[in-house]
């Protein structure tokens, strides 16, 4: 006889549970991956006897509030699961505008209730076949502790959302935190962080295309032979440059919104995410 689901606040200890879910769809997610979305966003799990059985963040950035990892186990789909996770991320989010990634699979859900596309991203990953070569006169430098609340401004300019809660939680443990400066001023920056199989390169914010590429380079010479991954829009033009590396595409998802989508500003564009659940 099968018992009532429950519905409660995740804690930190249910992410080895929510990890067993991820490695079950074959996610790369490690542990430590899904404890920094629990540490920087407001999670639901749904349990039967005790048993996690689904799971779903929503990670507060500003106005906007990113939902992602949302997962149910393939033993509890069609049971309505989903949807009442996805309802009690929207409650959560409120006022907040709800944005997220979804999943192809996910994609008919949201749409349902009442989520549009507004863009794209694609995932690219795998282990450069020859380091990119250096750009001349790459401006590319290590920024400094002090330095941390200008490179949160330009990722915030970039994303349109707020990222002091995250990035302040990312930035402590990244590997390699780079700039690059325009006329005396901090324009773009970069982080290379490990993540899943190996190591993520994001966020990327810069004025333009090239301070992407040398951000990227400069970063892709620090761990050679090593597999990268990318989650980049669609849209910002990396992903030609990327496939010339040896980083195929590798899965596309569609970006949803409920209302209006966020905005870069100041004349900044981000070129890579922070993940495809945070945005």
């Amino acid at each position: 006889m099968s018992h009532a689901y429950v519905y409660r606040t995740v804690t930190a200890a249910d992410m080895p549970a929510a990890h067993a879910l991820s490695v079950h769809l074959k996610w790369p997610h490690r542990e430590e991956d899904w404890a920094m979305v629990q540490r920087t966003s407001e999670g639901f799990v749904a349990e039967q006897d005790g048993q996690l059985v689904g799971v779903a963040f929503a990670c507060h950035q500003g106005v906007y509030s990113s939902i992602g990892l949302v997962i149910v186990s393939d033993h509890h789909q069609g049971k309505g699961i989903g949807r009442r996770l996805m309802n009690l991320c929207l409650e959560a989010a409120a006022p907040r505008t709800p944005i997220l990634n979804a999943t192809e699979s996910g994609a008919p859900l949201y749409a349902s209730m009442g989520f549009v596309d507004f863009a794209r991203i694609q995932q690219h990953q795998g282990v450069p076949q020859t380091p990119a070569p250096l750009i001349k006169h790459s401006r590319c430098r290590v920024l400094s502790l002090a330095e941390y609340p200008k490179l949160i401004e330009l990722a915030n300019a970039g994303s349109g959302l707020d990222r002091t809660g995250v990035l302040n939680d990312l930035l402590p443990t990244a590997e390699h935190v780079v700039g690059i400066d325009v006329d005396g001023q901090l324009r773009g920056c970069a982080l290379l962080r490990r993540f899943g199989r190996g190591h993520i390169i994001g966020p990327v914010v810069a004025q333009n295309l090239e301070q992407a590429q040398q951000l990227i380079t400069h970063l892709l010479h620090l761990i050679p032979g090593a597999f990268v991954r990318f989650d980049i829009p669609t849209a910002c033009g990396l992903a030609e440059w990327l496939e010339s590396l040896g980083l195929p595409c590798v899965d596309k998802a569609p970006r949803m919104v409920l209302g209006l989508p966020p905005q870069s500003s100041g004349g900044i564009t981000q070129f890579a995410l922070v993940t495809q659940a945070i945005g």
